[in-house]
């Protein structure tokens, strides 16, 4: 019982307020942006690329890839590789 408690306590640690505010996105300077088009992706292979999206609402994500990027209609486009933080 005691194990429990401190694992309990352990994973509680990692949940800081501060773990749950990411640190703001920048794209690679060096990369153009890439525009998502019409018609979006509805299902994308598990394939880890990450793709630095540009959102259309302002500022920058990274997703696990370009197809990951476009599937989500808040992105406008993306750069190869992921934002630098």
């Amino acid at each position: 019982m005691r194990i429990a408690w401190a694992l309990a306590l352990v994973v509680l640690a990692g949940c800081s307020t501060s773990a749950s505010q990411p640190e703001p996105s920048v794209p690679l300077a060096s990369s153009p942006i890439i525009p998502c088009t019409d018609p979006r992706p509805e299902l994308c292979t598990m394939q880890y690329a990450p793709a630095c999206a540009s959102l259309a609402a302002g500022g920058f994500r990274t997703y696990a890839s370009a197809c990951n990027a476009c599937a989500d209609s808040a992105v406008a486009g993306y750069q190869n590789g992921p934002c630098s933080e």
